[in-house]
């Protein structure tokens, strides 16, 4: 790892080609449940002064109607981003009158999965296409799971970095193909590494006692009406969380384009016997698109996907064989109730400088048995990762959390020296350097910190969120829009409006024939 990170960022240096490393392009997303004022799930339509969920660029819903999706535009800085998202909570929160915006991950106190509302997009072939998918995933793995809320964050390099990292590591061939190959060893290192990411910023580790209504767990108890493990740092990234049995006798290869492709475009091809017994329409109406693994590409969780900004009616896998990988989107982020935000600049500072030197160091190819180490190294480290103790697999044997923790972070230190010497700052080397305290007191961790304030607290997980979503909402709303901004946005919602109007009046096929030719692709 450290060899090549070292020889690739000295090629970079020595040919002044340093800077295209700053000129990263980046965008978030983040979820978040609306509950009522007293933090029960909103059962009211998603609000029209957001406009619509189906148009609207930045502002749409994810499973449910109650599950607000924020998107910022694509900026060329992580603080840029952050204000986007800032924004975006601030025009929320004026037109939600008395609901809340549930501050965390897990979601709250949910009685019955009857109370979830699934997401509506209107009467247009798209829109009920959206609606139908998620009808599918309630019927595949019921609808508590989709009410947990994450965010993602969205990562790029200029397109002038590719034919000058090609050229100053003699690599020949195809520029569109030296870029996706390079994606994909982003995702490959990101995925041996990223429990890391988990153990440093994972914020889920307690729940509301509901999420967990009929199914057996090993959780323990804190109180009435709390859930958790007393080591855990991501719930939301365990078995307990976004898992999938189906989907785990899948084998996505994230080798290569060709690969991640043909194995994901098999398993949207490929029915599945307990989907099959679902079936797909029931008294004309559709309980999901098919009975395969996956009805589509989104349905495969993973916690790093490669992306492409795709066409009008095209699917994704399709973008990405037509055009090639344009940008990651990394999925494993918690929302950190403790921050305004979810994520602050100084952790997306040091996703910028993780993301890259995922990047920049070897180019090994994932074998099936270091699939299997990966596996089980994530899953210690979300229920297990601030155990006394506690080790990882790699390549050498076992090692501690904290042994391996440093030295993945003394290479991302090294790729955000030479960000800062660009810069003229220090502020990636202070946003890595935050972390190596972590791995010496795990009370350092968000997770800790959540738990420590929960016990603190002493109403419980739902109680203690509902507090800290009106303080944040009360920290973001002390510096409000500007006119300008306001009237931006209303225009925005008002056009997301009209133009979902114009697609439903456009519709020329009915939705079976849309469907068929959807699915054909």
């Amino acid at each position: 790892m450290l060899a090549t990170l070292e020889k690739h960022l000295d090629l970079l240096v020595a040919n002044g080609q340093a800077k295209l490393l700053t000129q990263l392009n980046h965008g978030i997303e983040k979820e978040g449940l609306r509950v009522d004022p007293q933090g029960h799930l909103a059962q009211t339509d998603h609000p029209r002064a957001l406009g619509s969920a189906l148009t609207h660029p930045q502002i749409t819903t994810d499973y449910s109607e109650a599950l607000l999706e924020f998107i910022t535009p694509v900026c060329d800085s992580p603080a840029q981003a952050l204000e986007q998202l800032a924004n975006l909570h601030r025009y929320c929160f004026d037109n939600l009158g008395a609901e809340e915006l549930w501050a965390a991950s897990m979601p709250c106190d949910i009685a019955s999965e009857a109370q979830i509302r699934i997401a509506e997009y209107g009467r247009s072939n798209v829109g009920q296409l959206k609606h139908i998918y998620r009808v599918g995933l309630e019927h595949r793995y019921g609808k508590m799971m989709q009410t947990i809320a994450g965010i993602h964050y969205n990562f790029s390099l200029p397109e002038t970095f590719w034919p000058v990292y090609q050229s100053l590591i003699g690599e020949a061939g195809d520029s569109n193909a030296f870029q996706s190959a390079g994606y994909f060893k982003l995702i490959r290192n990101f995925r041996r590494y990223s429990w890391l990411l988990l153990y440093l910023f994972g914020a889920s580790p307690a729940l509301a006692a509901s999420f967990m209504q009929g199914r057996q767990h090993q959780l323990e108890q804190m109180g009435q009406h709390t859930l958790y493990l007393p080591y855990a740092t991501s719930l939301r990234m365990s078995d307990l969380g976004y898992s999938n049995r189906a989907q785990s006798t899948l084998n996505i290869c994230f080798n290569h384009l060709n690969t991640y492709a043909n194995s994901l475009s098999q398993a949207i091809r490929t029915p599945h016997p307990a989907y099959e017994q679902i079936g797909v329409l029931t008294d004309g109406r559709y309980k999901q698109l098919n009975t395969n693994l996956l009805q589509i590409e989104n349905e495969y969780y993973s916690d790093i996907r490669p992306k492409r900004v795709t066409r009008s009616g095209e699917k994704p896998v399709q973008a990405l064989i037509a055009r090639g990988v344009e940008y990651v989107e990394v999925r494993n982020t918690d929302i950190n109730p403790l921050l305004p935000l979810g994520i602050d600049l100084e952790q997306a500072r040091f996703m910028d400088a993780f993301l890259l030197t995922c990047l920049l160091c070897s180019d090994e190819l994932v074998s099936d048995r270091e699939c299997e180490r990966i596996a089980v190294n994530h899953q210690r480290i979300v229920n297990r990762g601030r155990e006394p103790g506690l080790t990882l697999f790699c390549e050498q044997g076992e090692h501690s959390v904290a042994e391996r923790g440093r030295i993945i972070l003394n290479q991302v230190r090294r790729t955000a020296e030479v960000l800062d010497s660009v810069a003229s700052s220090s502020e990636y080397c202070r946003a890595v350097d935050a972390q190596y305290a972590k791995l010496q007191e795990p009370d350092l961790t968000p997770s800790a910190q959540v738990l420590s304030a929960i016990r603190e607290h002493g109403e419980g997980y739902a109680s203690w969120v509902l507090a800290q979503s009106r303080r944040h909402r009360s920290t973001l709303s002390a510096e409000p829009l500007s006119q300008a901004q306001q009237l931006r946005f209303k225009e925005v919602s008002a056009r997301s409006l009209q133009e979902q109007t114009e697609i439903e009046a456009g519709d020329s096929l009915d939705f079976d024939q849309y469907l068929a030719q959807y699915l054909a692709q």
